[in-house]
């Protein structure tokens, strides 16, 4: 594996930066993920994407994709990241995407793919419920066969931004007697207007409005949104949630936080010296670098992979545990940095029309929001307990 960028991939890099600074939209220059945004803020770059035809960089050439190298979709999200980009929601482009056009039909794919590319299409993922995240298996919510459509009941939770959604994909029971759990369920694509279907808030304790409950009542969804075949959804789902696990692994966004947060100790004090000049809290950033260079080559090798024909496999597993951990302690070593000035949580900002600016330096206004909201993060996408499990038996052999 060369870990040198060639001539024509920095070359590939100018291009990326240049294009970002020319096209990213100043209105949402300056905020993130964690601030409270309208679809149209959230959807703007992915649109812009969307025209140029890089939204979905992974996907093959004839479904839209760019034909871009790994290690050319691996400099794309270090330039993003290095900008804080607002890039395309997963649940289309990383999640439900790729699931159609590898096991959709045909009209599957002429269906929901061209909505996913250009952005106009948002997507929410109908997976966990009250009494089924890690052990997803255990799913309730089902889907019983009335000629040719199903009729769905049951309740779906933590459903990120899903009041914005124009459809879903949801986990289904479809055979209530399978000899193993996992034997009975369907992966089905659900418009989110259909009657019946209601999404309920859950507001967070910061006020904020991210993830819903979805109750499904008597839905009718036609046989033909099912994708693939009646009751081998879990493989599906498992397809899924390798392509997922991967991205949460965020190495470019992390390294970038790196940076911030060197900064940051550069400019707040501690007994007269920069915090940066603490011997201990130096340290810290030392191992969280460490860490990060570390999952920084597993990401590349699995990247080689990839461009050797391999897809994600278990090694998905361990990129998402060990890439939750470090966002997780990179938040609390920010926190940590700004001190005082992290202890309130403003949610509002002059421009939304309040006049009281908030206390302290502009970097040290989003620490304690980001910090609470990046305990999540070792939770979604399989808990980082379940995906040790899956190390243990799929690469140690255990």
């Amino acid at each position: 594996m060369n870990l040198e960028f060639t001539a024509e991939e920095n070359a590939f890099r100018d291009e990326v930066r240049s294009f970002i600074e020319n096209n990213y939209p100043k209105h949402i220059q300056g905020k993130n993920m964690q601030d409270e945004m309208s679809r149209e803020e959230l959807t703007a770059w992915y649109k812009i994407l969307g025209e140029k035809g890089w939204s979905v960089p992974a996907w093959p050439v004839e479904y839209g994709g760019t034909g871009w190298t790994p290690t050319e979709r691996y400099i794309w999200s270090e330039e993003n990241a290095r900008v804080n980009a607002i890039m395309p929601l997963p649940f289309g482009v990383s999640m439900v995407g790729p699931v159609i056009y590898t096991f959709g039909n045909e009209e599957q794919k002429a269906k929901h793919l061209p909505g996913i590319r250009s952005g106009d299409v948002w997507w929410c993922q109908g997976y966990s419920e009250p009494g089924a995240g890690s052990d997803l298996a255990s799913l309730k919510t089902t889907a019983v066969r009335d000629g040719d459509h199903y009729i769905i009941n049951g309740q779906k939770t933590w459903t990120t931004l899903a009041q914005h959604a124009d459809w879903g994909f949801f986990l289904c029971r479809t055979d209530p007697d399978a000899p193993k759990q996992q034997q009975g369920i369907s992966f089905i694509l659900v418009d989110m207007n259909t009657p019946g279907i209601e999404v309920r808030p859950i507001k967070l304790v910061d006020g904020g409005h991210e993830v819903n409950e979805v109750w499904l009542t008597d839905v009718r969804v036609p046989v033909e949104n099912r994708v693939g075949e009646e009751n081998k959804g879990w493989t599906y789902a498992k397809f899924l949630l390798a392509h997922e696990r991967s991205g949460i692994a965020g190495v470019a966004r992390s390294k970038r936080g790196v940076e911030q947060l060197k900064d940051i100790a550069s400019k707040e004090m501690l007994d007269g010296k920069p915090l940066i000049e603490d011997m201990g809290f130096a340290r810290k950033i030392s191992q969280l670098e460490i860490d990060l260079a570390a999952l920084e080559i597993t990401e590349l090798r699995t990247l080689a992979g990839e461009q050797a024909g391999k897809g994600p496999g278990p090694e998905s597993s361990l990129l998402k545990v060990k890439g939750t951990e470090i966002q997780q302690r990179l938040t609390e070593l920010t926190l940590e940095a700004v001190g005082n000035y992290g202890m309130p949580d403003f949610r509002s900002f002059p421009e939304d029309g309040s006049n009281d600016f908030p206390i302290g330096p502009d970097y040290a206004h989003g620490a304690s929001s980001t910090y609470f909201n990046m305990r999540k993060t070792s939770i979604y996408g399989g808990s980082n307990e379940i995906q040790r499990n899956i190390i243990t038996k799929m690469v140690l052999g255990l």
